[in-house]
């Protein structure tokens, strides 16, 4: 009688015969720093959060402008300029048609400097307005000092247009002031506490504003002139 041939021993048996066998030294190691890395940065992602919530919140005051970017883009200033440009010319329009005084101009020259950004209203020193033409040669002495001299006269009509480069003008349509018509004004402090009154202040920050957002005054007197502001 032939003998029967065994059946095939279970691969699953020998796995179980072979208890943990897989489970080597190597692999134990990488298992056990697995587990401490993933612990450990889920326990500093919740200790980090933690932190954050219970952290005392910073409330910006008047002056906490001054900490950012006085140059950068500002899309309500920039739509405030482009309503205060319509403005005037539906204004223009109406006194053609009225048979009024032509060119209506926008510049106010007031006789109270415009507070804002924790800065009140300012009485202007006494005396008469000084004549604009003195700060027209700070503003070329200036620019010439950024290395504009040759943009001079892209700068010079630029603030003609906006303020005959009078340090108390301020627009009637949008409430820009100063000598580069700053909206608001205020923005100004971040070239010095005395932007209301100085010109030196103003035109300061008004050459960092060009250079800023239009690289150059030619690049601001263009845009000024496609848009009718800059």
């Amino acid at each position: 009688m032939k003998d029967r041939p065994r059946a095939p021993r279970s691969r699953r048996g020998g796995d179980e015969r072979s208890g943990s066998g897989w489970l080597t030294a190597k692999r134990i190691v990488i298992l056990g720093v697995s587990v401490v890395v993933v612990v450990g940065g889920a326990t500093f992602v919740i200790r980090t959060s933690m932190e954050h919530n219970n952290a005392p919140k910073q409330v910006l005051g008047p002056d906490s402008f001054l900490a950012l970017d006085p140059n950068a883009p500002d899309p309500e200033s920039d739509i405030l300029k482009e309503q205060a440009v319509q403005a005037l010319r539906k204004d223009r329009l109406q006194s053609t048609r009225e048979d009024r005084k032509k060119g209506l101009d926008p510049v106010e020259i007031v006789q109270k400097a415009p507070g804002g950004g924790g800065f009140t209203p300012a009485d202007f020193p006494p005396g008469s307005t000084p004549d604009p033409g003195s700060n027209k040669a700070l503003g070329k002495q200036m620019a010439e000092a950024r290395g504009w001299g040759g943009e001079w006269g892209c700068l010079e009509k630029l603030w003609d247009k906006e303020s005959h480069w009078n340090e108390r003008a301020m627009n009637r349509y949008s409430g820009a002031y100063g000598i580069p018509q700053a909206l608001p004004g205020s923005k100004m402090a971040s070239a010095g506490s005395d932007w209301q009154t100085n010109p030196a202040t103003q035109i300061k920050w008004g050459l960092g504003y060009i250079a800023g957002r239009y690289k150059t005054p030619c690049g601001a007197w263009g845009h000024s002139q496609s848009t009718g502001w800059y």
